[in-house]
């Protein structure tokens, strides 16, 4: 579970919380009208803009910012740099028998494809037309929570037009002010609180995510053509140590 997803929600929610609960009458900032506007318009929208099939998709992306075990690009270069001994001491096939230990599908389906004499440039493309449609998987998921996080202002903002023409329309009866106020504040705030809290923060998340699985996979694929043209281990480490940052560089020198 990555702690810093569920920590910032938390303490995002939780501030808000306090503040209301500081003003002593939290009731007030409950209001049924101006949750079906915001929470049900922006669900509209979204089905507006995106199919079916993929708004119900991005409930996978979202979970993949809460439930997501981070690969050290380190660990990566050291497995891969422990592969390429092995093939330049006993030959490329000699890791069949070390396929399964990779720990990771895309990385062992690149030795696979290295063991079954794959010429270079076809490896290339396979692998990296499966980088490009898993970048544009995990795009749509936070196109969806973008627009997600846009439409929820925008509906916010609908509900206070809402508010303050029910509010207009019945001056003369100084009873029906406030609930027209009501509907009119409160569907901005819990627009702003939804955009700014859940649906682009974890956009914002899952556009991290992508970048560091695309690294992973650019320096599997860069290692595994490497081992598959019979580089020197040492060549092949300072080949992927060039995706890294100085700093990971000097963890892999001192292991």
């Amino acid at each position: 579970m990555d702690i810093a997803t569920v920590v910032g929600i938390v303490a995002g929610f939780g501030l808000i919380v306090v503040s209301i609960l500081m003003g002593g009458v939290p009731g007030i900032f409950v209001n049924i009208p101006s949750i079906i506007i915001v929470f049900g318009g922006t669900l509209a929208s979204t089905l507006i803009n995106y199919p079916l099939r993929e708004v119900l998709g991005v409930l996978g992306p979202i979970r993949n910012a809460f439930f997501h075990e981070e690969r050290d690009p380190a660990d990566l270069i050291k497995k891969l740099v422990e592969f390429a001994t092995i093939a330049r001491k006993e030959g490329i096939l000699a890791l069949e028998n070390h396929a399964g230990d990779a720990g990771d599908e895309f990385l062992q389906k690149s030795i696979q494809l290295a063991i079954d004499g794959t010429a270079p440039e076809l490896i290339k493309d396979i692998l990296t037309t499966e980088v490009a449609f898993m970048e544009d998987r995990h795009a749509s998921g936070q196109a969806i929570l973008s627009a997600m996080g846009g439409a929820a202002p925008a509906f916010g903002m609908i509900g206070t037009l809402i508010g303050l023409v029910q509010m207009l329309a019945t001056m003369d009866d100084p009873s029906t002010i406030g609930a027209g106020m009501a509907v009119a504040i409160l569907t901005t705030l819990y627009g702003a609180i939804l955009a700014n809290v859940v649906f682009l923060p974890t956009a914002g998340k899952l556009k991290v995510r992508t970048a560091s699985e695309m690294l992973i996979c650019e320096i599997t694929i860069e290692g595994i053509l490497s081992i598959q043209s019979g580089d020197n281990p040492r060549v092949v480490e300072q080949k992927l140590k060039a995706f890294i940052s100085p700093a990971q560089r000097e963890a892999i020198a001192s292991a």
